[in-house]
């Protein structure tokens, strides 16, 4: 049973709605009973419930050639606490334009085989336990957004892989999909189980610990992306290798989608982070770009689609507001990290960390365009609507979204903000509540309008325009390029619209 000693609350994202945490959790007797109910089934202990684990637990509980128990855990933390509440009363914690997702949680309720909770006694019961919990880069940068200095700290992240050696089998399969530098499954995981399962009195040989990183795109092919998708798979032995292999087979659409095994995790650790750094640099080289065609007067969106006209070329990138999100704002160094770190380079990796310098003042280019284009000599009291809070389009994601850099400049300005998205209800990282209609983001006066998500809700939207057109002249600034060249025109009969990267609209 759950013994409720409240000392704090978790914040429901959903419904902005306070969650008690209770000051001890005890799930033996209903986790035993969830076991029960679905003998011969092998159980999956998925470790994280954020925007990976909690979508894929979904796809395990809805595999392919196999019948799984899955059990998603998470800390009984403010950050974390609501989302396990939300499962097992029957609502999925993320919110994204995907059909399949409730698709999916419909079906999982229907057979009743998968539960949420934040005890540890879980990995007891687990033949496999999927790790998808948070790495992050503790990164240092002034009020420019400049980077200064990065440092990666694994206390949190061999904590959680304590937990599960405390308790888990001899014979289990650890997978990782967490992003982590490289070195990590064969320099940090495996001693630490192994460390574990030899204090209990257990074979410390048994284990499979394979790694293979997750390639979860948030959007409307949010399932898709994890089960009919390529991956690419690696284990600490062969014996781990071929273990990783035949689970994954069980929830991807392996005929569609062949799996491709590495040679060692160190490999697959390493491609993970070369996949995102290379896109960061990507989006680095569009960002001096976006501001030399701004300087030039020219339009760098329709300059961007003639360059891809060449074959070799079609993944150039074109302007935006920032960077955002768990990947590509930290993955570049991570990998640098490690090279430093865990192998005892001299050298870490100067262009990718290069990039995420670049990438991190894009909010604070994007801001300063709007300032030289709206022209007052100050800010403050200027009522600002923000469109879209998420980091990328169609989510309910607001992990280190470039939109918080440019609200806090704007907050700084003392300008007053409102806020409209249709994914999120609560700002977790703000502590603010979101508009989700129209009408409550307009029933103020605005003075200017800034579209920050490229969500398809903003594009060409005709409520939106008309909304826009029925109100008073307005600064309007389109920060990721999503209003076509009609409602632009359109637009611009009424209001000043801007949008960057586009120096011809000056």
């Amino acid at each position: 049973m759950t013994t409720l000693k409240n000392h704090t609350t978790s914040v429901n994202q959903l419904s902005g709605q306070a969650v008690p945490i209770p000051h001890q959790v005890d799930d033996t007797e209903k986790i035993n009973a969830f076991v029960a109910r679905h003998p011969g089934k092998p159980v999956i202990v998925v470790q994280g419930l954020g925007f990976v684990g909690a979508v894929m637990s979904l796809v395990c509980a809805n595999a392919l050639t196999e019948e799984y128990a899955v059990i998603g855990v998470d800390l009984p933390s403010a950050q974390s606490y609501w989302k396990i509440v939300a499962i097992n009363e029957g609502q999925f914690p993320i919110i994204a334009s995907d059909p399949k997702i409730d698709e999916y949680f419909q079906r999982a309720r229907a057979k009743g085989n998968f539960m949420a909770t934040a005890d540890p006694y879980c990995y007891s019961k687990a033949n496999v336990v999927i790790v998808d919990i948070n790495l992050d880069v503790d990164k240092q940068a002034d009020e420019q957004g400049r980077l200064l200095n990065y440092d990666v700290d694994l206390a949190p992240f061999s904590k959680a892989i304590k937990a599960i050696g405390d308790h888990c089998r001899e014979d289990v399969l650890v997978l990782v999909e967490t992003t982590v530098p490289a070195g990590t499954c064969q320099k940090v995981v495996k001693p630490i189980l192994v460390e574990c399962l030899e204090e209990r009195g257990l074979s410390s040989t048994q284990f499979k610990l394979g790694h293979s990183y997750e390639r979860v795109m948030p959007g409307p092919d949010y399932i898709d992306s994890i089960q009919n998708f390529y991956r690419v798979y690696s284990g600490v032995d062969e014996r781990s290798a071929n273990a990783t292999e035949a689970f994954l087979r069980t929830i991807i659409s392996t005929e569609q989608y062949p799996l491709t095994r590495l040679g060692s995790t160190n490999a697959t650790e390493m491609a993970k982070t070369i996949e995102n750094s290379y896109r960061a640099a990507n989006i680095a080289f569009a960002v001096e770009w976006s501001r030399f065609a701004e300087e030039a007067g020219v339009n760098l969106y329709e300059v961007v689609d003639a360059v891809r006209m060449r074959p070799t070329h079609q993944n150039l990138m074109y302007p935006g507001i920032g960077v955002g999100g768990y990947c590509l704002t930290k993955d570049p160094l991570l990998a640098s990290w490690s090279r430093l770190n865990l192998f005892a380079s001299a050298e870490g990796l100067d262009i990718s960390v290069s990039s995420v310098g670049v990438n991190d003042q894009m909010p604070c280019f994007a801001y300063e365009f709007m300032r030289r284009q709206y022209a007052p000599q100050s800010l403050s009291k200027k009522r600002v609507l923000l469109l879209g809070v998420s980091y990328r389009s169609n989510v309910a994601d607001t992990r280190y979204s470039p939109v918080e850099s440019f609200y806090n400049r704007l907050v700084q300005d003392e300008c007053d903000v409102y806020l409209h998205d249709p994914y999120v209800r609560h700002w977790e990282e703000t502590g603010l509540n979101v508009h989700a209609s129209y009408e409550q983001a307009f029933a103020e006066p605005i003075d200017l309008l800034v579209l920050s998500t490229g969500h398809a809700e903003y594009k060409d939207n005709p409520q939106l325009l008309e909304l826009c057109m029925a109100h008073s002249p307005m600064f309007i600034l389109d920060t990721i390029g999503l209003l076509s060249q009609q409602s632009l025109e359109t637009l611009a009969t009424q209001h000043t619209v801007r949008v960057v990267g586009r120096g011809d609209l000056q």
